[in-house]
């Protein structure tokens, strides 16, 4: 059993990374959508300003 207990211990300390690199993954998806977005909102806003005028 100390041979099944240190392999889960290390399978949860080599989960750790991963968990960080996706995180990590996930932060900058988060940004480039949020440019994206905001992007769309300008390019909308200046199209109906050019429309309006």
């Amino acid at each position: 059993m100390t041979e099944e207990a240190a392999a889960t211990a290390e399978i949860a300390t080599q989960r750790r990374r991963p968990d960080l690199l996706g995180m990590t993954f996930l932060g900058t998806i988060a940004i480039v959508m949020l440019a994206w977005i905001a992007a769309l909102i300008w390019a909308a806003t200046a199209i109906l300003n050019w429309l309006v005028s």
